[in-house]
């Protein structure tokens, strides 16, 4: 099965179990995750990110204090700004929060019904996925030479005849370097590769 394939078997496990919605920061370095997944209600995605929600989350500031799993209603956690009311109040009365990862690529993730807690064994299962996420969506530590070298000259404009004959190759076999790196990195276009692989230092 395919990295891409593997994560989407999981995404739609978590469609059932959080039917109000949830958010995946996968791998979160300097304040932004790597990959983020996101089904909740545009409306409350657009309040949250329009009150700057982020930085006052008490979700957010478990998942940097702990590691593991607990519902939102036992968070532990000051919420001044009254932020998970306010998700009640969006349709997400009940959730559940999931963290792991070293704090240097820490995931957090939401998870939300409109009907009920979690149970214990449904919070097991959550945990289980995004670790299962998690590890699925490390970043690579490096590159092949030759999707570096496809990579570089694609960001520096040139098309692909022009980069294929650079390199002494087919423009297919370019394009096959273009394709592994895009795989590699869990990309869906060349664009989204570089920026990652920028993102990740890898170029």
């Amino acid at each position: 099965m395919s990295q891409r394939n593997a994560i989407e078997v999981e995404l739609d496990t978590l469609k059932e179990l959080a039917p109000a919605g949830y958010l995946l920061a996968l791998h979160i370095r300097f304040a932004a995750p790597l990959v983020k997944f996101q089904t909740y209600r545009q409306d409350w995605i657009d309040h949250y990110t329009a009150q700057a929600y982020q930085l006052r989350d008490p979700m957010v500031a478990w998942g940097f204090t702990e590691e593991g799993a607990t519902r939102w209603s036992t968070l532990g956690v000051p919420d001044p700004f009254g932020i998970l009311k306010e998700a009640a109040d969006y349709g997400m009365p009940y959730g559940a929060c999931v963290a792991c990862g070293p704090i240097a690529s820490r995931s957090i993730c939401g998870f939300a019904r409109a009907d009920r807690e979690f149970t214990d064994d449904e919070i097991a299962e959550l945990q289980e996925i995004v670790r299962r996420l998690h590890a699925i969506t490390e970043p690579p530590e490096s590159l092949t030479q030759a999707q570096k070298d496809a990579l570089r000259l694609i960001a520096a404009g040139d098309r692909h005849a022009a980069a294929a004959a650079k390199l002494g190759i087919s423009e297919s076999a370019l394009k096959a370097r273009l394709s592994s790196a895009r795989q590699r990195l869990m990309a869906r276009t060349t664009a989204e590769a570089l920026q990652r692989a920028q993102e990740y230092r890898l170029l």
